[in-house]
């Protein structure tokens, strides 16, 4: 009994032990959001599955090797086998889905839990899916809005509803590769009058109006939530980390490297934001890939400003209309840039074929007459006789992966689908107060303040590439790509099926041009923690809509193709996995989790709770929910320091359930955070009695276990050395065995053996039984 219970002291000391350790080097504090604390333990599954790794993942698709030849490892998946999900806030593990109106983009539709979940077909197959919906449905609801003069609620309405999920504060990673199978929803039914219908997988898209949905599959920085103004405001995209105040006003940037004391357990003089970078998003027939950064170039490295007064419009550039010189393409003509003196946008952008679509001989391009061509630019527009396919005369024209055979960037040698430099290339974001000419809408000298936000103008950039999709991407599922590695060497690189896209080399986000008027900003290469969305809009302002924008689907109803269309909804993206692969080696920089103690967001989040949540969206801890198999896949290893449970399987959900109030996580193998929101001091929260405690405790049971041990060997000796004298009163006496010659047996104390439990012992009277009541201690 005493043994046991100091062991069990003992394994309770340490575990506050390295809790207390831990914490007092923790720079993020709080334990009051789902993500995980980067100042506390996080171990590994009894049974080595990784935390965020479903176990229905194949074990052959584990391993992923890069482009650039390296193997990296699983590091999360969802395999969305289960159609018991509920994604609404506080449900998954992984997932959060939204209830609330989509203010952004001109958008038509309102978000709702109900339009997601998991379902399984009912052919042979049996395949499972995660499933946005999106159906034909008018609400009136109303709504505030800031850029109101005055600010205030304003009734809105919404002609659809459909779906978002999000990993924000649950699961984020930095740096790795992200692959998301899915279908994207198409109108295919052969009655639709869709003339694309009929022509086979690889044929291109060609009638735009039956995809009239947006969807997106794409990143975001954990500081900025999807959808809530009040945290992407002055945060949303930026990637920037110096202090230069003649390059850029610092007081646009919410978390600037000018602070040295930023308090909310961020670091000091580090510039943070909440990049984007898109997967994909949009359809019809085509598919923008992009990052969205911010500060973006000053006007002297843009594309030349639209002159109205030639007859151009706002947005002549999408179809290279503009009669403006220069206004089309950034270095098209070649002399208007030229005279400049210095590189204008970003270069060395590259861009790939998507060699699923077939084959158009009158798309093919020579690399040799381009190249020609390319000299001197006198058009005002490009063509494919003098200009890469891709349009971007600054982009890289070297061989792919330096790969001969595999041809060069920006030619399209085999005349099948390519990307295209987006023609939206950022927009200029400002506070409703101010007066910049640049705003979208700015204040007049005769409208009063409003006051409602911190005043703010400046550019985001998007570095985008529109590429043409091929029928494949609606009848089925398309494995879609992002790798993506940070630093000064690193890249980004979307593809489809493994094929290379479009990728944007580090070098250039960082070594932007320079030389004009004003100086560029030099952009930090993305590394933000960032976190996964999944969602389906549609909207009025962007390539592909549905019918009548900006009303009810069927108008008038006069329309036969738009009644069509109409009566198609709902409308569905299908997912059949997603997966995040990562470096796991030593020398790894990359990531995967909210809160690391490079780019902390935990406590900010928690301090400015109100610009990340409302009612119907909150902040909920979810600890286990990771799917299981057994009760290993939901409990930290045995150690000499911890031999206690922290988590079950349940038989029923197949999910793990956290039993141990101390460990969370998806598989309960985090200690929690021992710090609270309410900003309660870590090393005055403890997992038990204070450290100093402990140890009193831990002395006094040693020192009694050292006098019980010495009370028992003196017994134990007195008691040997009686038995000894008996032995030596027959030490000569004689016995017969078995017709053997006489022998003599003498003993002593010294050659005595002593038998010790073995794995036969059960306690029974023959045998003698361990002291340890059983395998398993739980402290508390």
């Amino acid at each position: 009994m005493v043994l046991w219970l100091c062991g069990s002291l003992w394994m309770g000391v340490a575990a506050i032990a390295v809790v207390d350790a831990s914490n007092s080097d923790s720079s993020s504090g709080s334990g009051g959001s789902t993500a995980t604390d980067r100042s506390l333990v996080k171990l590994e599954t009894r049974s080595g599955s990784r935390p965020w790794v479903d176990p229905d993942t194949p074990e052959d698709v584990r391993t992923y090797v890069t482009s650039r030849g390296d193997t990296w490892e699983l590091i999360m998946s969802d395999e969305f086998g289960d159609v018991n999900r509920n994604f609404t806030a506080g449900a998954d593990h992984l997932w959060t889905s939204l209830e609330m109106p989509d203010g952004t983009n001109d958008a038509l539709q309102l978000y709702s839990h109900d339009m997601t979940s998991v379902v399984c077909d009912d052919d042979e197959e049996g395949l499972c899916y995660l499933q946005i919906k999106s159906i034909d449905e008018v609400n009136n609801i109303t709504v505030w809005n800031n850029y109101l003069r005055p600010p205030g609620y304003q009734n809105s309405t919404f002609y659809y509803r459909s779906g978002m999920l999000q990993t924000w504060n649950k699961f984020c990673f930095q740096g790795g590769m992200l692959e998301v199978r899915a279908k994207l929803p198409a109108v295919l039914s052969e009655d639709s009058n869709n003339t694309d219908i009929g022509k086979g997988n690889n044929a291109r898209a060609e009638q735009t109006q039956y995809y009239p949905t947006w969807p997106g599959i794409w990143l975001m920085g954990n500081l900025g939530r999807a959808l809530f103004s009040s945290s992407t405001a002055r945060m949303w995209p930026f990637s920037y980390n110096e202090c230069n105040e003649t390059v850029f006003n610092s007081s646009n940037q919410r978390i600037s490297a000018c602070d040295s004391d930023p308090g909310h357990g961020l670091n000091p003089n580090q510039g943070r934001g909440a990049v984007e970078i898109d997967l994909l998003e949009g359809g019809g027939v085509a598919i923008s890939s992009s990052i969205q950064i911010a500060p973006g170039m000053p006007s002297d490295y843009r594309r030349a400003a639209i002159n109205e007064s030639l007859g151009d419009w706002s947005y002549c550039m999408y179809s290279q209309g503009c009669a403006t010189i220069g206004a089309n393409l950034p270095g098209v003509p070649t002399e208007y840039y030229e005279e400049r003196g210095h590189r204008s946008w970003y270069q060395g952008l590259r861009y790939g074929s998507n060699n699923y679509c077939i084959v158009d001989g009158n798309d093919t391009q020579s690399y040799s007459l381009v190249a020609a061509g390319m000299e001197n630019i006198t058009a005002n527009t490009c063509s494919l006789l003098y200009c890469p396919a891709s349009n971007d005369v600054h982009g890289d024209m070297g061989y792919i992966d330096g790969d001969r055979t595999l041809g060069h960037w920006n030619i399209n040698s085999n005349g099948t689908c390519f990307p295209e430099m987006n023609g939206y290339q950022g927009v200029f974001l400002c506070d409703p107060d101010n007066q910049d000419s640049r705003c979208s809408a700015p204040r007049n000298d005769s409208t009063p303040k409003t006051n409602t936000m911190e005043p703010y103008n400046y550019q985001m950039d998007a570095l985008s590439a529109n590429w043409g999709i091929h029928m494949g991407v609606y009848y089925d599922y398309v494995a879609y790509q992002l790798e993506w590695v940070t630093g000064d060497n690193g890249y980004l690189r979307w593809m489809i099926g493994g094929h290379p896209i479009f990728e944007i080399p580090a070098k250039s986000v960082v070594n932007t041009p320079q030389g004009g008027n004003k100086p560029n900003p030099r952009l930090t290469f993305p590394e933000e923690p960032s976190y996964i969305i999944l969602n389906v809009a549609l909207s009025a302002a962007w390539g592909t809509y549905p019918p009548n924008p900006g009303k009810p689907c069927r108008g008038d109803g006069k329309d036969p193709e738009a009644n069509f269309i109409c009566d198609s909804f709902p409308l569905y993206m299908k997912i059949d996995y997603v997966r995040v692969y990562q470096d796991a080696s030593k020398s790894s920089t990359m990531a995967h989790e909210c809160d690391p103690a490079s780019h902390p967001t935990r406590q900010w989040i928690l301090d400015h709770e109100t610009d990340y949540v409302d009612g119907n969206n909150k902040l909920v801890e979810v600890h286990g929910g990771a799917p299981c198999r057994d009760n290993n896949d939901c409990n930290i290893p045995f150690s000499v320091l911890y031999t206690f449970h922290t988590g079950i399987c349940n038989a029923d959900t197949g999910r793990c359930e956290c039993i141990n109030e101390f460990w969370g996580g998806p598989r309960c193998t985090f200690q929690l955070g021992a710090t609270t929101a309410n900003g309660e001091d870590a090393s005055e929260v403890t997992f038990g009695p204070p450290l100093y405690a402990a140890f009193i405790v831990l002395g006094i049971v040693l020192f009694l276990t050292f006098v019980v041990f010495v009370v028992v060997t003196i017994r134990r000796r007195r008691q040997m050395r009686k038995d000894a004298e008996k032995t030596k009163e027959f030490g000569n006496m004689t016995y017969v065995v078995s017709g053997m010659k006489n022998a003599k047996s003498m003993a002593s104390f010294n050659e005595m053996a002593v038998t010790t439990p073995n794995d036969n012992d059960d306690g029974s009277p023959e045998t003698r039984s361990s002291i340890v009541s059983g395998p398993y201690h739980r402290f508390r």
